[in-house]
């Protein structure tokens, strides 16, 4: 047992002195100011030229694209051409991850709410049916409430393919005979 205490003490005295140590290199660490000339980079250079796709820290993406706004408000309207195969990448995309949650019809009733984590709202409810599509598009990127934010896994183009496909669900399932086209009527009405 005495053996043990010594050693633990030798180990504790040791390792403060090494800690000790390593403390005085802190005292004389090279200032280097932005521009200044230095030998420890290859191009001579005290600052680095940044990797390519970073944005510098507080700068904020612009525009509706990037935002879901303009001019500080929600757009009403997707910004991106309606096409089939957008309207696929955007169901492929809800998916993958949006459907654990929401289901794949958007009635907030998927695997993970059946398991036991909360619902979030239909995509039917009339509040969302309402909501402008920048709304959708930012709470898809920023998260709310229990939904954590999107942004790191979805790209600005497959958030706006979604959006777009919760708009297809919704018109799915609140459409009226009107909203078809008149040669599509036929088709649909039964005798």
């Amino acid at each position: 047992m005495i053996r043990r205490r010594r050693a633990f003490w030798r180990f504790a005295a040791g390792l403060a002195l090494g800690a000790s140590a390593g403390c005085d290199n802190m005292k004389h660490q090279e200032n280097i100011r932005p521009y200044d000339p230095s030998a420890h980079f290859s191009n001579g250079s005290s600052a680095r030229i940044p990797p390519a796709h970073t944005v510098p820290a507080g700068a904020l993406p612009s525009g509706a694209f990037l935002t879901g706004r303009q001019e500080g408000q929600w757009v009403v309207s997707v910004p991106v051409p309606v096409t089939r195969e957008i309207l696929e990448r955007g169901q492929s995309r809800f998916n993958i991850n949006c459907a654990v949650c929401h289901g794949e019809d958007g009635y907030g009733r998927g695997i993970v709410v059946r398991r036991g984590f909360p619902a979030p709202p239909s995509f039917h409810d009339a509040a969302l049916r309402a909501a402008p599509a920048g709304q959708l598009y930012e709470v898809i990127t920023d998260g709310y409430g229990a939904m954590y934010p999107a942004a790191d896994r979805v790209a600005p183009a497959d958030r706006w393919a979604i959006v777009l496909y919760i708009r297809a669900l919704q018109l799915s399932q609140h459409a009226s005979l009107a909203d078809v086209a008149p040669a599509d009527r036929i088709g649909l009405l039964r005798p």
